[in-house]
């Protein structure tokens, strides 16, 4: 069963070991700048939540839901208003066994507790190029809304 623990000292430096596979690398920001990420965001008062994502008690990946401005130039409503799903990976070793969906499924869950608050959206964003994960994402009911983040293509859920 997929669950998910706070980054503390007993998990932080296990989880930024995990790895996505090398072809992947491009598309994934290493979990330790996430983690810096998430700490500068919650330092100008902002919303980033990272997580450690276990299957049952095997640590297998690495999320981050915010809610709110990510920091970019010239944000949209749908930025501003809404639930990031900021950050997404599966250590290679536990990639296509269908763990991918279900945490997915949990990050919905969690989202849909409303931590940061009500909102009607969940957006995430992903490079052109990554194909793979604008394939999952579709298939999980996200749909690309027209706008960027940066050079990323935004999708939206509706909640």
């Amino acid at each position: 069963m997929i669950r998910f623990e706070e980054i503390t000292n007993k998990n932080i430096w296990k989880v930024c070991m995990l790895e996505p596979f090398d072809e992947q690398k491009d598309y994934v920001a290493e979990n330790m700048q996430s983690l810096a990420e998430a700490y500068a965001t919650r330092n100008e008062g902002n919303n980033a939540l990272p997580l450690a994502v276990y299957n049952d008690d095997e640590l297998i990946g690495f999320v981050m839901i915010g809610k709110g401005t990510v920091g970019n130039e010239n944000e949209s409503n749908t930025i501003k208003e809404n639930y990031s799903f900021w950050r997404f990976m599966l250590d290679k070793k536990y990639q296509g066994q269908g763990l991918g969906k279900q945490t997915i499924d949990a990050v919905m869950d969690l989202i849909r507790t409303y931590p940061f608050g009500e909102a009607k959206r969940v957006w995430l964003s992903y490079e052109p190029e990554n194909t793979h994960a604008r394939d999952i994402y579709r298939k999980y009911g996200f749909v690309e809304n027209g706008e960027m983040c940066g050079n990323e293509i935004v999708a939206v859920y509706e909640l």
